[in-house]
């Protein structure tokens, strides 16, 4: 059973250092899984399925690298050109993983779907065989969604179906070489892979397996979806419907501000867990121990004295500048960037102010801040006026969400609809400028894909 899979892992890894992902070719010799039980254990394999870029993170306001020696001593072009929003982001630099890491997770999810074509279903299998074919389209729309946000302009329903979306791949097959679809059609298939899958997926949540899709996980990643897409009013449902199924909070008064792991594996708030690559330590790291970088100041400013994530998220170094502890993965050293309670939550409030519904959105905005403050000290937020309401909010869903990959996100689609929000580095006395809706905020597809697959290169 073990070695399909470790055959299957080997070739991917062996393969993406020659060719791109798109255009790697299986080993004949390679297993296949049969059994339902099999595409489970699959999909158990979070290495690859439970995993999303780090470019977002890198190219971000969360930080600031010190100076320019410490630029100069990163060790990957990457790093450098994600830095300074350079437009050869990847400086020569190829096996770009926020690309074939993505992709190596939807041939999965493809590879499971295709095999589950060749079993009959009966009533004794059923349950399971939807089960599983619901956690592969949640996969497949999870990797497809990391990708389009990075790899595309942010989704605008006017030009949706002329702006460049991603090759769509909807079987294992990889003989076919796929141009790019338009935006709208991407979009298209992760909101049918997710609500098919809301369909299919057993209705329960496992807090052992939070590695495993469930419908709430559905509902928060179609919340998080819409959100992105501008569409306020699915996304306002669909965090209604997850919370309705699991809303747990973690109050940070239980929570040590001293360890530099405050959180478990398996905490109360997580619905679905992933995490950052395994790539570009020494920017996206959890550690208390860089001093490379530090945490961006005006954010931890952001921070009143009763606030427990504070001390919680982050701790001083020996340069005196804030690191970021680790987050929801535990022991883990990258940075959480799946679905959880909080995130939700401030997508509800969000959504309630753009709805003209400020009290919706201060009442839900303050369950959630209720949890985060010092016991005895937190003084509710309330207005009527739904302008004041969404920039709480979103002053809060900053300050909330830090190193978990959703700040690049939120800034294309914030741009898009008038933030005006404009990002700038300091490096002794130059300064580097990103300015509001630029074709920087889409990364540039691999080079070595474009060379390999032929398909068309974004503009920067």
């Amino acid at each position: 059973m073990k070695n399909y899979l470790i055959a299957i892992a080997l070739m991917l890894y062996f393969s993406s250092c020659k060719k791109s992902f798109l255009d790697a070719k299986p080993n004949s010799s390679i297993v296949n899984p049969t059994s339902i039980s099999e595409f489970q254990e699959l999909l158990d394999n979070n290495y690859v399925l439970n995993s999303t870029g780090a470019l977002p993170q890198m190219s971000c306001d969360d930080y600031f690298i010190v100076n320019q020696s410490s630029l100069d001593a990163l060790d990957y072009p990457t790093y450098k050109g994600a830095y300074l929003w350079r437009k050869d982001l990847f400086g020569g630099e190829t096996n770009i993983q926020d690309w074939n890491g993505d992709f190596n997770a939807i041939f999965y999810a493809n590879s499971v779907l295709d095999g589950l074509n060749a079993i009959s279903q009966s009533s004794a299998n059923r349950i399971d065989y939807n089960n599983v074919k619901g956690e592969a389209l949640f996969f497949r729309a999870y990797a497809y969604y990391d990708l389009v946000r990075n790899f595309c302009t942010v989704y605008n329903q006017k030009t949706a179906t002329s702006d460049l979306g991603l090759p769509l791949r909807t079987s294992a097959g990889i003989d076919a070489t796929l141009k790019r679809s338009n935006l709208q059609e991407t979009f298209d298939l992760v909101i049918s892979d997710l609500n098919t899958s809301l369909i299919l997926l057993r209705d329960d949540f496992s807090t052992v397996n939070r590695n495993r899709p469930s419908r709430s996980a559905v509902n928060a990643m179609l919340a998080r979806v819409y959100l992105y897409m501008g569409n306020y009013t699915e996304a306002a449902n669909a965090a209604d419907q997850c919370l309705a199924k699991y809303n747990r909070l973690i109050d940070y008064n239980t929570i040590s501000t001293t360890k530099t792991t405050p959180f478990s594996y398996s905490t109360d708030e997580t619905i679905f867990f992933s995490k950052q690559q395994v790539s570009y330590t020494y920017t996206t790291g959890y550690t208390t121990n860089w001093t490379t970088i530090g945490v961006d100041t005006t954010l931890l400013k952001s921070y009143s004295t009763n606030d427990l994530r504070l001390p919680i998220f982050f701790a001083l170094n020996a340069l005196n500048n804030y690191n970021v502890k680790r987050g929801y993965v535990g022991g883990g050293f990258y940075g959480f960037t799946g679905l959880a309670t909080d995130e939700v939550m401030l997508i509800k409030a969000e959504c309630a102010a753009r709805a003209n519904d400020a009290p919706t959105a201060m009442n839900t905005l303050n369950q959630l801040l209720l949890n985060r403050y010092r016991k005895g000290t937190f003084v509710p937020i309330n207005t009527s006026n739904s302008t004041t309401a969404l920039s709480q909010v979103l002053l809060e869903r900053r300050k909330e969400l830090v190193w978990r990959a959703l700040r690049w996100s939120d800034l294309k689609r914030l741009n898009r609809d008038g933030a005006n929000i404009t990002l700038k580095r300091n490096l002794g006395e130059v300064t580097y400028t990103l300015t509001p809706n630029s074709s920087l905020y889409v990364f540039p597809i691999p080079d070595d894909e474009i060379v390999l697959s032929g398909i068309q290169q974004n503009i920067r």
